[in-house]
């Protein structure tokens, strides 16, 4: 297997690589020229986002200035709305569903490192994908951690750390997050 490829199934991994290197370079690259744009550049703002993700469902709006890795792990749903200051960490797929909308500063990471130190000291990374539903309001300043899977209709608060999978139908916040009460 190519890094690239154990990177996308959550394997060990160099992210020295030189594919990956390149690849984040591409993105970086692209979220440069995203977060210098005005706001009457709508079309040229459309382009670098639609090259950058990789895959579109219908209308969104990210409000620049907006970070990644790689961009191309990053799937949306119709309606999704990200706000300033907005990091995904894209080595494994997110997937985000439709009406989703991102406070300011809201973090998404799927890299993680290894727990075992000796592991860890290779400089070796891995990452879990991200998985987020429908109808889902993420309050600034929360954090998604590697791995979590998270239902339709939540709210999650403002500052929450998501450090498990969460139901459906709720209400989470805190650090680490737990489910508060239930919502309609």
């Amino acid at each position: 297997m190519t890094e690239k490829e154990k990177m996308l199934a959550g394997e060990l991994y160099a992210s020295w690589d030189n594919e990956l290197v390149h690849e984040r370079s591409r993105a970086r690259q692209i979220t440069y020229d995203l977060n210098r744009t005005k706001d009457t550049e709508t079309h040229y703002r459309e382009q670098l986002v639609t090259s950058l993700f990789g895959s579109i469902e219908g209308d969104y709006s990210l409000e620049p200035p907006f970070y990644c890795d790689y961009g191309y792990n990053i799937h949306v749903g119709d309606g999704f709305f990200a706000n300033f200051n907005c990091v995904f960490l894209d080595v494994c797929k997110i997937t985000i569903g439709k009406r989703v909308m991102m406070g300011p500063g809201v973090q998404l990471y799927t890299a993680t490192h290894p727990m075992d130190r000796d592991t860890r000291a290779s400089g070796l990374e891995l990452g879990r994908p991200i998985t987020i539903g429908d109808d889902v309001w993420i309050g600034g300043g929360a954090i998604i951690n590697p791995g979590v899977t998270i239902g339709d209709n939540v709210v999650i608060g403002s500052g929450a750390v998501v450090i498990k999978d969460v139901p459906s139908d709720v209400f989470v916040g805190g650090n680490p997050a737990k489910v508060i009460r239930s919502v309609e």
